[in-house]
């Protein structure tokens, strides 16, 4: 269970009333564009909860007044102001519902919003050390705990208060001692809150932890390439035992959270009922005695269930604002998590690059655990040994390449190849050094305006569970049919898209398993050509591919990378040759850069690693 350190679990920790104060002004902030809705909830609050005085009034005037003096014409005009009563009360009911739903679901609409566009602006480190269930579910399952605290807690907890306070005015004002009994046994109400409260935000944090696990175990598994990962090594029997471990579990901490509230219901629904017999039992001593009426012990009798039953109902509801807070908690977490990677104020636009870039001096380091963005998210393997003082994946690196130049990165495993390719388009910041595309510091353009200037095309391209037109108009949503087509024929794939069932309506399924090796990179080499780049990296583009598709993806991408600076870490012996520069790294730093030729000659590391390809390829 890999959250379960996470959270603390001891009641000290989770008492809270310093989180209460915070999650509430933060709750109260997101609500604050619905103040408007809030009058009229608070108006039909008031009105409901007046309403529901009336018919214990009449009923005690019908006693004492009506039935003694025969008066029937009375009687039907109480009978006719219950029944009124009674309609407006639910009419001013569905009014509360309607302007507590409205509050709580746009709050929840607003803060599911900011939490989907803050966490896809998160830089790509958090996703490397975040389980994608982990994640979802603490924004899906936390998200709708947060909504049920304000959609259905926020209508039941100031409905019971206001519910509360008139009833105790009307009590007072008839039978001020019955109300005084009847209060007596309101501290024993009291008194658990704060620790039922906060054992039962243990419990809770608990359960949302194993359900994160249990989850993400599902989001793993039920993907395309963990099922059939899955598949492959007959794990299906162990994969079944794991997940009803952890489903046993949250089945576990839902038992004993249903039982622990149910029981401690009970035990506020018996203290009401001694109360209410306390109650009645004076108030006919008072009756026999001559100092009440008896239609005034039939309302106090009414009352008092008035008072009772929403006292126990803000218990629970106090409870359930403990609980929910949780989910806030979790939520925020997450909302309040700061990116490194943000536009510098003074950011402008890279605008229309000619394409040449520099790396000056640059040294970088990955990110270690102390540097993590939500701790409670993280996987447990990355949370190991992880101080940040390693040696630097790249070290003083300085090059350039100039507009229109196709640049080969060659070293091996673990040189800092793809690590260049992710601190061009900036998905990290270089520790040390400067990277600039034609003289300006990537860190002063906007990250956008930096995005749209750079294609890549990676190794494994990812396309979405959508058509294969939504797919290439994810780099350009307006383009027409026509752009669509004429990129997918010089990326080669025109004709296979349009032997498909639907041709560019047709579902490529997900992470595009609908289609081969092949026709995903050339597929992805057309949506680069519709962004229409500057700058292209190719990571390692053509190194899994068939030579039929190697073939038409070389093809596809010599007229993508035409007139392009090209960046390209590269298997083949065709793009090595014919590269106007090629650098050679080895443990992050640059130890060669030359030609294909000038470096052969100078039989160092390119040398080898030359030769070795040679004889890689020939055994093919």
């Amino acid at each position: 269970m890999m959250q379960m350190h996470m959270w603390p679990r001891d009641r000290d920790s989770v008492k809270g009333a310093k989180i209460e104060r915070e999650a509430a002004a933060r709750v109260w902030r997101f609500a604050q564009p619905y103040r408007s809705k809030v009058i009229g909830f608070m108006v039909t609050v008031v009105g409901a909860a007046a309403l529901g005085l009336v018919p214990p009034i009449l009923f005690g005037r019908i006693i004492d007044d009506v039935i003694p003096n025969e008066d029937r014409g009375q009687l039907t005009l109480y009978a006719i102001l219950i029944v009124l009563a009674a309609l407006f009360t639910a009419v001013m009911s569905m009014g509360e519902r309607w302007w507590s739903s409205q509050i709580g679901e746009g709050v929840i609409y607003d803060l599911r919003a900011a939490l989907f566009d803050h966490v896809q602006r998160l830089p790509i480190a958090f996703f490397t050390r975040t389980q994608t269930g982990t994640l979802t579910n603490r924004l899906n399952s936390d998200v709708i705990g947060a909504q049920r605290a304000l959609t259905t807690t926020l209508g039941t907890v100031v409905s019971n208060i206001i519910t509360l306070a008139t009833t105790l005015v009307a009590m007072v004002v008839l039978e001020w001692r019955l109300t005084v009994l009847a209060l007596i046994l309101t501290p024993i109400f009291v008194m658990p809150y704060r620790k039922i409260g906060a054992v039962q935000q243990a419990i809770t944090r608990e359960g949302m932890d194993l359900n994160a696990a249990m989850n993400a175990t599902m989001t793993e598994r039920f993907n395309v390439s963990g099922a059939l990962l899955v598949k492959l090594f007959g794990r299906q029997d162990d994969e079944a035992e794991l997940f009803a471990d952890r489903a046993e579990r949250v089945r576990d901490i839902g038992i004993r959270s249903a039982m622990f509230t149910r029981g401690f219901m009970i035990m506020l629904g018996l203290l009401g009922s001694i109360g209410t017999a306390l109650v009645y039992g004076l108030g006919g001593l008072f009756a026999i005695q001559g100092s009440i009426e008896p239609g005034e012990l039939a309302t106090m009798g009414l009352l008092v269930g008035r008072v009772y039953q929403p006292l126990t109902g803000l218990t629970n509801a106090r409870i359930d604002v403990l609980t929910a807070l949780v989910s806030f908690d979790r939520v925020f977490e997450v909302l309040d998590s700061p990116s490194p990677l943000v536009d510098a104020d003074d950011a402008t636009d890279l605008g229309d690059p000619a394409g040449q870039l520099v790396f000056d001096d640059v040294s970088f380091r990955y990110p270690g655990s102390t540097d993590t963005i939500i701790a409670s998210l993280e996987t447990p393997s990355s949370t190991v040994a992880e101080t940040g003082d390693e040696a630097p994946t790249l070290d003083s690196l300085s090059f350039t390449i100039e507009p229109g130049q196709l640049v080969a990165l060659v070293g091996p495993s673990g040189a800092g190849k793809t690590t260049i390719t992710n601190l061009v388009p900036r998905l990290y910041d270089v520790t040390e050094g400067a990277i600039r595309i034609d003289g300006t510091d990537v860190r002063s353009v906007t990250q956008a305006s930096l995005r749209k200037a750079i294609g890549v095309v990676v190794q494994d391209p990812h396309l979405f569970h959508e058509t294969v037109a939504d797919n290439l108009r994810y780099a350009k949503p307006d383009a027409t049919d026509a752009e669509l087509q004429a990129a997918c024929e010089a990326a080669q794939i025109h004709e296979m898209i349009a032997k498909l069932p639907g041709g560019y309506d047709t579902m490529v399924g997900e992470r595009g398993y609908r289609m081969s090796g092949g026709e995903k990179q050339r597929l992805s080499i057309a949506r680069m050509l519709l962004k229409d780049p500057a700058i292209v990296i190719l990571d390692e583009a053509t190194s899994h591919l068939d030579s039929e598709n190697e073939s038409l993806v070389q093809e596809a991408l010599s007229k993508a990378l035409a007139g392009r600076t090209a960046l390209v870490i590269a298997h083949r012996l065709s793009t090595i040759i014919d590269a106007d520069q090629i650098l050679v790294l080895e443990e992050g730093k640059l130890i060669e850069r030359g030609t294909h030729d000038e470096l052969l000659a100078d039989a160092g590391l390119y040398s080898e690693l030359y030769h070795l390809l040679v004889r890689d390829e020939s055994a093919l």
